[in-house]
């Protein structure tokens, strides 16, 4: 079973250089059975399987984050046994739910009615440029993202986000004038904007409720004439604050400098609990001793790009420990992916009969 998750890892993928890994997912595909495998406009694997009229989707991501991390077995068996861990970039952050997505939709087959599509989605770590092509060209009646959060949670929310550099200049002056210098009004609107936000999450008791700004960069400058300085702030956006009313709100704090929106900006998302999705996964989970339970993450996902223009039932599921994202000793255990599969075997196998 583990095959699929140690091929994929071992194909190293950071975005923009996906290609590797995705030419290999979809020979993976072919070989397990599925109807069709291929390669679509935007990069991403896509493996089929089933005809029928009503679609689930499970889309993941093939990318990761760059750092290579050479890939290991312990204990080094094969085939690997009880406890085996794997080490690799991507084997948590998002191959190790890709792979489960994969070997799962094998395990099921085809079933009358339905029509599976695994989708190894590029450039997730940037723009998500392979969901964004993914969302407007499928229609599905369930879709399932992959990401990291354990075989017995489910994720029903994501956090926005949204970046801005704000900008402040004036005029060259004596350093004894007494003037407010550039640098000293972006600490003052940076303070601004953390009074806002404190004032706002004070009833706030769930982090995924609350406004989360980061000031990322400040850097300060000045020439002949003209002093600058610029701060970049990101901001964790909760469901309730759109992007546009966050970039309005620190128009008004920045009251007249420059306020520059950088990137693409990503409404919050949260999904319906009470769906035939999640009821089949809680039977799932359950069908391998697991106690369900739900997660609401203060990161962004796929979901933000798919789930506001399918508007179908979606969760988020996948075997790992988000906390190993991006690490240097990435790295998912072999038992829980294995435990993953089954429940994602056991969760389709209810949803479609």
């Amino acid at each position: 079973m583990s095959d699929t998750l140690i091929g994929l890892v071992s194909q190293y993928s950071p975005s923009g250089q996906e290609r590797g890994a995705v030419d290999w997912l979809v020979l993976r595909m072919k070989s397990l059975g599925y109807d069709d495998a291929f390669i679509d406009e935007a990069g991403n694997a896509v493996g089929v399987m089933g005809k029928g009229p009503r679609q689930v989707i499970l889309l993941g991501h093939i990318d990761t984050v760059p750092g290579e991390i050479f890939v290991t077995l312990i204990p080094p068996s094969f085939p690997a046994g009880d406890g085996t861990v794997l080490y690799g970039r991507g084997s948590v952050d998002a191959k190790g739910p890709l792979a489960c997505f994969a070997d799962a939709v094998a395990q099921v087959g085809a079933k009358d009615g339905w029509q599976f599509v695994v989708i190894g989605a590029v450039e997730e770590e940037r723009n998500s440029e392979g969901a964004r092509f993914v969302a407007e060209n499928y229609k599905p009646d369930f879709a399932i993202i992959g990401e990291p959060n354990q075989w017995d949670r489910i994720a029903l929310g994501y956090k926005g986000s949204a970046w801005a550099n704000v900008t402040v200049k004036r005029g060259q002056v004596h350093s004894a004038s007494g003037e407010v210098t550039a640098a000293e009004v972006a600490v003052e609107i940076w303070l601004k904007i953390k009074m806002y936000v404190d004032s706002l999450n004070t009833d706030k008791q769930k982090m995924f409720d609350k406004l989360l700004p980061t000031l990322r960069e400040i850097e300060s400058s000045s020439d002949d004439f003209q002093q600058r300085a610029q701060m970049k702030i990101g901001v964790r956006l909760p469901v309730e604050i759109s992007p546009e009313e966050w970039y309005g709100k620190l128009n008004e704090i920045a009251d007249g400098e420059i306020v520059e929106p950088v990137g693409f900006a990503i409404s919050a998302w949260g999904c319906e609990k009470n769906t035939p999705l999640v009821r089949a996964f809680l039977s799932g989970i359950r069908s391998q001793g697991g106690e369900p339970r739900f997660v609401y993450k203060t990161g962004t996902a796929d979901l933000n790009i798919v789930a506001p223009v399918w508007k179908c039932p979606a969760v988020v599921y996948g075997p790992g420990d988000s906390a190993f994202d991006h690490t240097p000793n990435e790295h998912i255990n072999l038992d829980e992916y294995a435990k993953a599969v089954d429940v994602l075997s056991a969760a389709l196998l209810k949803l479609t009969t």
